[in-house]
């Protein structure tokens, strides 16, 4: 690739996320304890409604994903549009959680732009009732 004089690769990097794309990156920033048995995963998702965060259990793989649509207009006095906003994305994240985690043993919570999710750090163990094999 050729440079050209006074031309930074890095500063065009930069400047083309430093934008309003920027704001997704910001989605979903997790933190991750345990605590009492569970890990807790904590994650901020602002400006995204409860509505519209979807998690997925498959395969031992938790996704979480979060979907943000938002419109904003300004308009004059004559009901005429002055300035138009829209942003719309999508950010996801996936754990692996385990083959043994059902969707009834993870619990969730979202309020105030939080997501709060618990997994336990064991699966249960059911135990097996003994069955006795006939002989014929």
């Amino acid at each position: 690739m050729k440079y050209y004089p006074g031309f930074n690769k890095f500063d065009l990097f930069d400047d083309f996320f430093s934008d309003a794309t920027t704001k997704t990156a910001n989605v979903l920033k997790t933190d991750i304890h345990e605590k009492d048995g569970y890990y807790v995963l904590s994650m901020e998702a602002p400006g995204v409604k409860k509505e519209d965060i979807q998690i997925e259990l498959k395969d031992g793989y938790l996704k979480v994903t979060a979907s943000r649509n938002s419109s904003k207009e300004d308009k004059d006095e004559k009901g005429r549009i002055i300035r138009q906003e829209r942003y719309s994305g999508s950010s996801s994240r996936s754990f692996y959680v385990g083959e043994g985690i059902k969707q009834e043993d993870v619990k969730a919570n979202f309020d105030n732009g939080e997501l709060i999710i618990s997994i336990p750090t064991e699966t249960k163990k059911v135990e097996e009732e003994t069955k006795f094999i006939p002989i014929l």
